[in-house]
């Protein structure tokens, strides 16, 4: 019994369809998902990997079956027909790429504007670069009321939660990423956040070019020098997680690693107890002190005495 060509093209779309849909959501590429922003991506993600396993099996599928009914048979050596073209499978074939092409336009256009892109100065402070210092070709978020522009994620339009965000200036250097937190003065080369608290990260860099990227988190941003930048995201998935450096920086780039810990407030509370460096009154009792928030004069003193310098000898030296 013959079946008719059009039930086994219908059958042939379903099977695609449903293949689709489920590897779509069922391929295991993408890594753990370690914040809030990475559904989002993972979303557009699964979605374009729907579309282009459909494709795939498509464009694969009428190739095979052409390949096997319209092969060459034993014997036969003549030309096959003289077809130029079919305008209307052209337009077809034309017409589906550009449709999908602008749905996924306008679907990550929507997500990058949920997640702060095209407005990063719009929630909070940030850190700016000057505008005469960009070309207009650069320009992001500009303010006119400052001249300066924002290069990265903001925190995004969505968020109500209205808690302030922890804040940690992210330096890149040959090799390595240094962070360090204003509020408390501590400086590590590891970061440690809290869960579901929204951090800030003013990125730079202190040499070259450098790309600040958290795979779990499905974040990455380039560290310019002379340029900061900065990146947003809230982590809601306690672990451990790795920080690389996602553009080639020189000789040991491959090696310009870290770790990102995201940990519970109670654990984040004691990894910044014991990691805050000592601001007791009398200095010359203390085991360290954070120089940035200390006058010329405080800093000054324990050289001072261990040099032998005292009031007499500078008051010879100002005669």
């Amino acid at each position: 019994m013959n079946i008719p060509s059009n039930i086994l093209t219908l059958v042939a779309g379903v099977l695609i369809t449903l293949i689709s849909l489920w590897y779509g959501q069922n391929h295991g590429l993408m890594p753990i998902a370690a914040s809030a922003q990475a559904k989002q991506i993972d979303d557009i993600f699964n979605f374009m990997m729907t579309i282009s396993t459909g494709l795939f099996l498509l464009v694969e599928g009428v190739i095979i079956i052409a390949a096997i009914k319209y092969r060459r048979k034993k014997g036969d050596n003549t030309d096959g027909p003289p077809i130029e073209g079919n305008v209307p499978l052209e337009i077809f074939w034309t017409a589906i790429p550009t449709v999908i092409v602008f749905i996924l336009a306008v679907y990550s256009f929507e997500i990058y504007n949920e997640m702060g892109g095209l407005d990063p100065m719009a929630s909070h402070d940030h850190q700016r670069i000057a505008h005469h210092q960009m070309p207009a070709s650069q320009q992001i978020a500009f303010d006119t009321s400052q001249k300066q522009v924002a290069l990265g994620f903001g925190a995004s339009p969505n968020d109500t939660s209205g808690q302030a965000p922890l804040k940690v200036d992210v330096n890149g250097i040959q090799y390595a990423w240094i962070f360090t937190y204003p509020e408390t003065g501590i400086v590590s080369g590891e970061m440690h956040v809290p869960v579901d608290r929204t951090v800030q990260l003013n990125i730079r860099a202190g040499d070259v070019l450098h790309a600040f990227w958290m795979p779990e988190l499905r974040l990455k941003q380039d560290a310019i020098p002379g340029r900061d930048a900065e990146l947003t995201f809230t982590a809601n998935r306690e672990g451990k997680y790795p920080i690389i450096c996602a553009e080639l920086c020189g000789s040991y780039h491959g090696g310009m690693k870290t770790m990102l810990y995201v940990q519970s407030q109670a654990e984040y509370d004691k990894w910044v107890t014991d990691n805050t460096l000592a601001q007791a009154d009398d200095l010359s009792k203390s085991v360290a002190v954070n120089p940035r928030q200390l006058e010329d004069g405080e800093f000054l003193a324990p050289y001072a005495e261990e040099m032998g310098v005292t009031g007499e000898t500078l008051a010879h030296l100002h005669r």
